[in-house]
């Protein structure tokens, strides 16, 4: 007997859903991105110099698009629409009502200066979700701006990130964004689920603040808590130790020993074993108490070899270890374990091929799709973008 989850089907969860995509940079742009890859038809609506990051150049990928900007757009279609304009504005109109999905992250007011806000659109189509995307939400923080820097900075993040003796630091990458992104997906799928039920849509609203703080997890429960503010560890926990990064004969290696078994395997393997009986080391909450005295300990002996070398013998060990690596390591390694990180997508003629990150939720019957690469600018404008009886076509 076959099973559902055996069949991969050649339609996507979310077919038949159409998102009309007035949003620019990053977070609504990776929420979109992953409804599009499971099948979504996101129309991309521009303005005429098209989304700020389309210039954020370089560096540039195989096409000369900028890469930032690519990350985040495949499976996109999209269309100039200047809304300083009355035919403009008409088409974002009909595009906003011909859709199931709106999703923008303008500052607050400016949608509605051109009647494409929540309370006009849904008064003529009550089954609308409408996502809106802030930086600090549309009350008393309307006015702020919404840069990710920002955030992680007034958000606390930047003052538990960084060596404790450094000055605050910002994460590699916009994190924020990326967390507000994936909110406003888990938003919009549980409003349209709702919709199903119902059959009124509503409004959802995420901002960057609010992520950030949900996403600081147990360090704002701790502050909770305690009523005391956490501070900068470098790479250290605040809750457990060993956990951090150390020197070996040549790069870092992260070692995240959780319980005492690990901790009882890690010392036997560094050929250390009454470590593990050492009043000041036997249990987690002493090994935090003297954490500089183990680490300097650990360390003596990681330095006499590689960390390639370490983390092998660690990990035979069931030791969670491995080496600080690149990105482009990462990917290797991705690969390596048979996770499929890369993946090229093809325009229909195949003269364009972007290679892409995949997406990392795996359906069984329903996957990611990859079928169209990052648009160019203005791509489906026009008659590209309608049927032969001037409705919208689907892809």
């Amino acid at each position: 007997m076959t099973r559902f989850e055996d069949v991969t089907l050649t339609t996507g969860p979310l077919d038949g859903i159409r998102v009309a995509d007035f949003s620019r940079v990053l977070a609504g742009p990776f929420a979109t991105m992953i409804l599009a890859d499971f099948g979504a038809d996101v129309i991309k609506i521009e303005h005429p110099l098209g989304d700020d990051t389309r210039a954020w150049v370089p560096p540039v990928d195989e096409n000369g698009m900028g890469s930032y900007f690519a990350s985040v757009n495949r499976n996109k279609r999209s269309v100039v629409c200047d809304l300083h304009t009355d035919s403009g504005l008409a088409e974002a109109r009909a595009l906003a009502l011909g859709a199931d999905v709106v999703i923008e992250n303008f500052r607050p007011g400016v949608m509605e200066q051109y009647g494409l806000d929540y309370a006009t659109l849904t008064a003529e189509r009550p089954e609308l979700v409408y996502c809106s995307i802030t930086g600090f939400g549309r009350t008393g923080g309307a006015a702020l701006p919404g840069y990710d820097l920002l955030v992680q900075a007034v958000g606390g993040l930047m003052s538990v990130t960084g060596a404790p003796d450094s000055e605050p630091s910002k994460v590699g990458v916009a994190l924020v964004d990326v967390l507000t992104g994936q909110n406003a997906v888990v938003g919009i799928l549980a409003a349209l689920r709702w919709r199903d039920q119902s059959g009124l849509g509503q409004r959802v609203d995420v901002n960057l603040l609010s992520s950030l703080l949900a996403g600081l997890v147990n360090q704002a429960s701790s502050t909770l808590a305690t009523g005391v503010a956490p501070t900068r560890l470098g790479n250290a926990h605040p809750s457990i130790a060993p956990y951090e990064t150390f020197r070996t004969l040549d790069d870092p290696i992260a070692i995240a020993v959780g319980t005492d078994k690990q901790f009882s395997n890690l010392v036997e393997v560094l050929g250390l074993p009454d470590l593990a009986a050492d009043t000041r080391f036997d249990r987690n909450a002493n090994r935090l108490a003297h954490r500089a005295v183990l680490k300097a300990l650990l360390e003596e002996r990681l330095e006499t070899r590689s960390a390639a070398a370490w983390t092998a013998q660690l990990s035979l060990a069931r030791v969670p270890a491995g080496k600080v690596n690149s990105i482009a390591e990462a990917l290797d390694l991705a690969t390596l374990l048979g996770l499929a990180p890369v993946v090229p997508v093809k325009d229909a003629a195949g003269f364009r091929v972007s290679q892409q990150i995949a997406n990392p939720i795996s359906l069984s019957a329903t996957p990611a799709r990859y079928l169209r690469p990052p648009p160019l600018l203005g791509e489906h404008t026009g008659a590209s973008f309608y049927d032969a009886g001037g409705a919208l076509s689907t892809r």
